[in-house]
């Protein structure tokens, strides 16, 4: 039966991997997901895991090796980084396209320069193009809960994409909370054994990502574009299992103190937890707030968001990502595309907070809330603002 132990996150994500029967891990160490790989090569070497574990000599290999070994048809994990998941960006155009169901976590972290350890989105925004499946964990059990998701939805034959596990890099990977830890009979009632469409096997030789020459190579992207739409009701079906079996349910779009708001806070990871301390505050003091939290990042969840969000006036979009020249972060420029021309959508300003780990505090939460129902009152000329910035 399931059991409520406390442990480091990293750890009860590198369990939860071994529950889910990944056969093959590529991994090359690089903070602040080292705790992952490390933990999941003690679990192998120690004959719990009946799995290949390979130590890549970076993570431009590591991703190599997780495409021929998905390919070959092994179940197949990594986790990476910040850098890391840069050094794998040329590879990791390839396994959406060829329907690669390769789950990987990122522990979120900032990116050089200057050189940071810490945490933020920017790893991850740089890479949201890259056709996969995206989800994004608020605390240790949500880690934990959608790492076997993304296994269950990656390898239906529906889908076959690969699948992205965002966790916050230290704040969230390097924290023990408790974590109710399901048994191996229902991770496998719940997770069928990965049978892919083809694989590579020299008795039946296939080609696989091949060239694509002008004629055939819009039409692929378009295949690939409406297979990763298409997986969400996928993903769907997936958290209502998920539900069904171990008595948690999880949705695209997490609303909370919404019922009545006027100004909605909209995050995504670790942050939430401490913005609803937020909320509560501020509601106390009399202010119609809430806060919509995304949960799923690729595909975006339009319906649920637009639902979600109510008749509430003004947005505070908070991105942990600030991109040089932009005019907004990357979750504020994703709903602005989403509520443009909408009648009677709220007024969104956008936020940049918490840029290489500095924190997210309550008070910084009301400052961001004080700021959108100033600006909604009067549009400032920026468009986006960032919360904390240390002037002089």
């Amino acid at each position: 039966m399931s059991k409520r132990v406390g442990v480091e996150v990293s750890i009860a994500v590198a369990d939860a991997v071994a529950l889910a029967r990944a056969e093959v891990i590529p991994a090359y160490p690089i903070t602040p997901q080292t705790h992952i790989v490390e933990h999941l090569s003690e679990i192998v070497a120690n004959g719990h895991l009946d799995a290949e574990f390979i130590p890549v000599e970076s993570e431009h290999a590591a991703m190599s090796c997780a495409c021929g070994s998905s390919a070959a048809g092994a179940r197949t994990f990594t986790a990476t980084s910040s850098q890391g998941l840069s050094l794998m960006s040329e590879i990791l155009y390839h396994p959406g396209p060829m329907r690669l169901p390769i789950v990987m976590v990122v522990a979120n972290r900032a990116l050089a320069a200057p050189i940071s350890i810490w945490n933020d989105h920017q790893d991850i925004m740089v890479q949201r193009d890259i056709g996969w499946i995206q989800t994004f964990a608020e605390n240790g059990q949500e880690a934990v809960d959608l790492l076997l998701h993304a296994f269950r939805v990656a390898e239906d034959r529906r889908v076959a994409l690969p699948f992205i596990v965002n966790i916050d890099g230290f704040t969230l990977s390097h924290v023990i909370e408790p974590i109710i830890m399901p048994d191996q009979e229902e991770v496998d009632r719940y997770i069928p054994p990965f049978k892919p469409h083809y694989k590579l096997d020299p008795r039946k030789p296939v080609s696989m990502g091949p060239v694509g020459i002008p004629e055939v190579y819009t039409e692929e992207r378009m295949a690939h574009n409406e297979a990763l739409k298409a997986s969400k009701r996928v993903i769907l079906q997936g958290w209502k299992e998920f539900a069904e079996i171990f008595g948690r349910q999880y949705n695209p779009v997490e609303v909370y103190r919404t019922e009545d708001a006027e100004t909605l806070l909209v995050t995504m990871g670790s942050i939430s937890e401490t913005a609803m301390t937020a909320v509560d505050e501020m509601r106390n003091a009399g202010k119609k707030v809430g806060l919509v939290r995304i949960r799923l990042w690729r595909p975006f969840p339009g319906p649920e968001f637009r639902k979600a969000i109510g008749k509430a006036k003004t947005l505070a979009v908070i991105d942990r990502c600030l991109p040089p020249g932009a005019v907004c972060g990357p979750v504020g420029a994703e709903l602005r595309s989403l509520l443009y021309r909408v009648p009677g959508a709220p007024k969104i300003f956008s936020f940049v907070a918490g840029l290489g780990g500095r924190d997210v505090t309550v008070d910084r939460f009301k400052e961001i809330v004080d700021k959108a129902e100033l600006y909604a009152k009067k549009r400032p000329v920026e468009l986006y603002e960032v919360i904390g910035v240390r002037e002089k």
